[in-house]
């Protein structure tokens, strides 16, 4: 496959997820601001925008600030339109390899930002939105493209970025929670795991519990281990025959060496030791993403630069 199509690949599903996952993360943040009066809003919105990487916001700042920086600004890098807008753009330099219903669904979703109805919607509406358009966006590439190359790109994209931005809500979760298991219980809700927690854990919802199945459910499609799993396997897949998977030594693909890690560490590190800091283990994390991205870069897109967050910090 021509590193350019790959390369666009990677990067749709990369900025769908995104999107989606910035609306879920804003979901959760709004939810609480407006529902918890003894929240400090100039507190929680400059934490919010530190971990989503924004580092030159003002003293202070309010819900409508943080809704324009991560929502609605398709200048800003780290914002929901940006995200879709930069997805359409990847999709339009691989527009030869995409399905018709995949490309129009993309096109569509588009639209709405530089129609102007999407700055139109509202908080919560807009996150309920977003969310139902990146599914139709997953659920049309998983209905209509082969399990090819290119298949494995998005899929590998996709889940990069859900590692990544799954450790940002477990991140929000603990620097916000106070202690409490009210925050864990919308995080989980945001992620779209609550039921599927409730019944791996009998209910039982507290900072430890909450953080092991975000982090470590094998079963679970948002979890952490589970996306980080799932890139592994894309990037076996994407290997020639004997150089990675079945090598008798090592692995000659640097960004399965980082995701492999950084999988293992989670799964045999003592639980009390991951929760102990939760931030700083999930900055490390969103490190070695941001790793894996430079490292799958180098190996199959010939002379392209890396896209990253901003305000990531570098190794």
């Amino acid at each position: 496959m021509l590193s350019r199509i790959a390369e666009s690949m990677f990067w749709i599903g990369r900025y769908v997820e995104r999107a989606e996952d910035t609306a879920r993360i804003l979901d959760v943040q709004t939810s609480l601001l407006l529902e918890d009066a003894t929240l400090d809003e100039d507190d929680t919105c400059h934490g919010l925008l530190s971990i989503m990487g924004v580092d030159d916001a003002p003293d202070h700042v309010d819900l409508a600030f943080v809704l324009g920086a991560l929502a609605y600004d398709t200048t800003s890098p780290t914002s929901i339109a940006a995200a879709v807008g930069a997805a359409r753009e990847s999709a339009r330099r691989a527009r030869e390899t995409l399905s018709v219903p995949l490309w129009e669904v993309i096109n569509t979703t588009y639209r709405d930002i530089v129609s102007g109805r999407f700055a139109q919607r509202r908080a919560p509406g807009i996150f309920q939105w977003v969310r139902e358009r990146s599914a139709l966006i997953n659920g049309t590439a998983d209905a209509t493209m082969t399990r090819d190359e290119g298949w494995h790109f998005l899929v590998l994209g996709r889940c990069i970025e859900r590692a990544d931005m799954t450790s940002r809500l477990i991140a929000t979760a603990a620097v916000t929670s106070g202690g409490t298991s009210d925050q864990w219980t919308s995080t989980l809700r945001a992620c779209g795991a609550y039921e599927a927690f409730l019944r791996a854990y009998r209910g039982v919802t507290s900072e430890r519990t909450a953080a092991e199945f975000l982090l470590l459910d094998r079963l679970f499609p948002r979890s952490v281990v589970f996306s980080l799993n799932r890139a592994e396997q894309c990037l076996a897949n994407l290997e020639s025959p004997g150089t990675t998977a079945g090598a008798r030594a090592g692995f000659s693909n640097e960004a399965q060496r980082l995701l492999g890690r950084a999988r293992t560490e989670l799964e045999y590190r003592s639980l009390a030791d991951v929760v102990a800091d939760l931030p700083a283990e999930m900055e490390r994390m969103q490190r070695t993403c941001a790793l894996a991205t430079d490292a799958v870069t180098r190996r199959f897109f010939a002379g392209a630069e890396a896209l990253a967050w901003q305000g990531v910090t570098s190794a």
